[in-house]
């Protein structure tokens, strides 16, 4: 069985109490506890303090282009279904540059798992605004606030029918890991969007601002109704639900793909003379 030790990666270049300590840990301890050994896994990033993640857990890893995390991930999915992939990435990251490799990975579905550390910012850059920040909030390049509406990645996903979608928050790892564990385990696309305070140019949604709000979704709720699932999207404010909001049974993009229905194309060799013949049939 593996241990957190296994996973111990270099040492974390992130300001003292960022809550992505949180979420780096809470990844090996949902890891071990799924007796899951890093050579089976891979993590896949983009940039920005969520992109470092990589560099601190030991297994395999890919740090990429920025907002490019999900195509990495699905081609490296497509190319060996044993892997575990998950893609990490900030809300800059994920729901900015890449946002429309997000709305297509939802349509796609490919066996992997997303995990968002949203902290409402760009930290890497030192404070502007990101897609999730919040209408009115100042920063070092909004003077006069944001001026736009926060997107709400869950209603989109929900809205796209994405086969599993869910909200953690960093000072809850307990809870977190179960959330981590479910993604992990599903088969298709999983988001979890984790809400990650930003400890130094984030000073509206702090911990004490989340742990006042947030709660989890009980046993009764029904995660199987989507639209139940958006109408809890929606819900934000004085109180903001966690948990899984929806989850719904797709084919999953590797079963759909002609070229490896037989074996991945980590299984599949070809000779000098069949690669010629393959190239050849598209000229």
């Amino acid at each position: 069985m593996p241990t957190s030790e296994d996973y111990e990666g270099q040492v974390p270049a992130w300001c003292p109490g960022c809550g992505n300590f949180q979420i780096l840990s809470t990844i090996k301890q949902a890891l071990v506890e799924l007796g899951i050994e890093p050579w089976q896994v891979l993590v896949v990033s983009g940039i920005g303090q969520a992109g470092k993640l990589p560099h601190y857990i030991k297994c395999h890893t890919f740090n990429g282009l920025h907002g490019r995390t999900l195509p990495v991930a699905t081609a490296a999915k497509l190319a060996n279904h044993s892997l575990h992939v998950i893609a990490v990435a900030g809300d800059g990251d994920c729901y900015g540059e890449g946002g429309n490799h997000f709305l297509h990975a939802i349509r796609r579905n490919p066996n992997i798992s997303l995990f968002v550390h949203n902290n409402q910012i760009y930290g890497l850059t030192k404070g502007q605004a990101s897609p999730t920040t919040a209408e009115g909030t100042y920063t070092t390049i909004q003077p006069y606030g944001v001026l736009q509406e926060p997107m709400n990645p869950l209603a989109m996903a929900i809205s796209q029918n994405c086969s599993f979608v869910a909200r953690g928050f960093a000072g809850d790892q307990e809870y977190l890991k179960e959330l981590m564990k479910a993604a992990i385990t599903h088969r298709g696309f999983a988001l979890l969007d984790i809400l990650q305070p930003c400890v130094t140019f984030n000073k509206i949604n702090t911990f004490k601002w989340y742990r006042d709000r947030v709660y989890r979704l009980g046993d009764d709720y029904d995660p199987s109704d989507r639209i139940k699932a958006f109408e809890k999207s929606l819900e934000w404010g004085d109180k903001i639900p966690n948990g899984i909001f929806y989850k719904y049974k797709r084919d999953i993009f590797e079963d759909r793909v002609p070229a490896i229905q037989e074996k991945p194309l980590v299984r599949q060799k070809f000779s000098l003379e069949e690669t010629k013949h393959e190239i050849e049939k598209f000229y």
